[in-house]
């Protein structure tokens, strides 16, 4: 049975439903806001956001276009802007201590670089990202595609996050919390799509719909299934499917995903989007039909590819990243700063996982040993072991992967893959973009307690 949670009016929906396009001098204000999050009836929630609002203005763009946006921060603590999934030059990546140095309270930091790639990415603080990225620091950023973009009647971006507030509707500042940091991650209590909680999408029966998803949850794994819709696979993480997959089953969108769906109005009276957990399925968006019905379209063609950069299996360079640590876990000593180190005096610090015997932390990358250096043009793969009791979605900076399927063929380009306990997977990836780039867990509170690494290509 669908619980559902219908608390907000219909007219308070229409955020990120049509398409507004940013503009060359565009300035993302990163400052403290209040915002309606949780039901009518309780407070405004506190929290920090780019330009006041949760997420942040959509940025939209055609490919091929430059992005020139100034950060201005107005908060109490350095920030940066990480502008996740584009292939972009290393310097403007916005990672404090391995791209760029944080921007302090009151300074401005201007990025600038063109977009090469189309599809659906987003943006977010990758500073103090745990309690930053919590209290509102992200917001979609869509390329739209040169030619060939499909008809559609809709084009809708749908940000889903679960953020953990108290009675008072107040974001927890228990940010640093041991458990978190140990376990799978800081999870939620409340659900939400494009800052709300149940958001709705008026339709017409046989309209066809580009849903746009992405995932800003801190740790939260959703599952994700449609009612009243037929839809197919589109993309992942931006990059188009060579061959679109029917929807018939449940989505995972892992923390950073993204996923393109293009939907058909099926149902007479309302479409919905759900999320499941073990108690049963829950509205994250809905779409009520009203209207004539319009007849549906044919089946539609694959999205145009984005440049491709081959990937060469045989050639590439191999390495292996093992996770360890963790409750339930053990890491037998680690790496921290070069001295060895047990996990009794690890855990004092509130840090708990490793790669390869390896703590990382933030500020901490550029210094020691990457996991593995290469030279531009090279192809790497690299086996991903994890041998804890959690799942991580291990995120990669500047350059997509594929996955290295049981045959020895490829699987989609992504740029984060989630590895479920005692589960072994590899990808590949070509080292077309120089520069040191990020390779870490996206459950945020890990990446914060030690599963960071990175990779040089020079």
């Amino acid at each position: 049975m669908i619980s559902r949670r219908r608390f907000l009016a219909a007219s308070a929906a229409a955020v990120l439903y049509r398409p507004a396009w940013a503009s060359t001098g565009t300035v993302l204000t990163a400052a403290p806001s209040r915002q309606q999050v949780a039901p009518e009836g309780y407070a405004e929630t506190a929290l920090w956001t780019f330009n006041g609002s949760m997420p942040g203005q959509s940025l939209r763009y055609r490919q091929g276009e430059r992005l020139r946006i100034g950060v201005q921060n107005d908060l109490p603590q350095p920030t940066s802007v990480h502008w996740h999934g584009l292939r972009l030059p290393n310097a403007m990546d916005g990672v404090p201590g391995l791209t760029q140095e944080a921007i302090a309270p009151g300074d401005r930091f201007d990025y600038d670089f063109a977009l090469p790639d189309a599809g659906t990415y987003w943006y977010h603080s990758h500073a103090q990202s745990v309690e930053q990225v919590e209290r509102g620091l992200y917001g979609p950023l869509i390329v739209e595609e040169a030619e060939g973009a499909p008809d559609l009647d809709h084009d809708i971006t749908l940000v889903l996050d679960d953020i953990r507030i108290d009675q008072d509707a107040q974001i927890t500042a228990d940010f640093d919390n041991r458990h978190d940091r140990s376990h799978a991650g800081r999870i939620g209590n409340l659900w939400i799509a494009n800052g709300t909680m149940d958001p709705e999408f008026p339709v017409r029966q046989g309209q066809r719909l580009r849903l746009r998803l992405i995932s800003a949850a801190n740790a939260r794994v959703f599952s994700l299934g449609l009612q009243g819709f037929e839809g197919i696979v589109v993309a992942l993480d931006g990059m188009p499917l060579a061959t679109p997959q029917a929807v018939t089953d449940r989505l995972t969108l892992a923390p950073a995903q993204r996923i393109d769906l293009l939907v058909d109005v099926i149902d007479e009276t309302e479409a919905l989007l759900l999320t499941f957990e073990r108690d049963g399925g829950y509205v994250m968006a809905a779409f009520p039909v009203s209207g004539a019905a319009q007849a549906r379209r044919g089946a539609p063609n694959p999205l145009p590819p984005n440049p491709e950069f081959p990937i060469d299996l045989a050639a590439a360079r191999p390495a292996t990243l093992l996770m360890e640590g963790g409750a339930m876990g053990g890491m037998g000593g680690a790496m921290f700063r070069g001295e060895r180190r047990g996990m009794r005096e690890l855990a004092m610090e509130n840090v708990f996982w490793a790669f390869n015997g390896a703590v990382h932390q933030m500020g901490d990358y550029g210094h020691g040993d990457p996991l593995v250096e290469v030279a531009q043009g090279e192809s790497v793969r690299i086996g991903l072991a994890n041998d804890t009791a959690f799942p991580h979605a291990m995120h990669l900076h500047g350059m997509h992967f594929a996955e290295v399927l049981a045959d020895a063929s490829l699987g989609p380009l992504r740029d984060t893959i989630l590895i479920q306990p005692n589960e072994v997977r590899e990808i590949a990836f070509a080292a077309h973009n120089p520069g040191k780039w990020l390779f870490h867990c996206h459950m945020l509170s890990h990446h914060a307690a030690g599963m960071g690494t990175w990779i040089n290509v020079v």
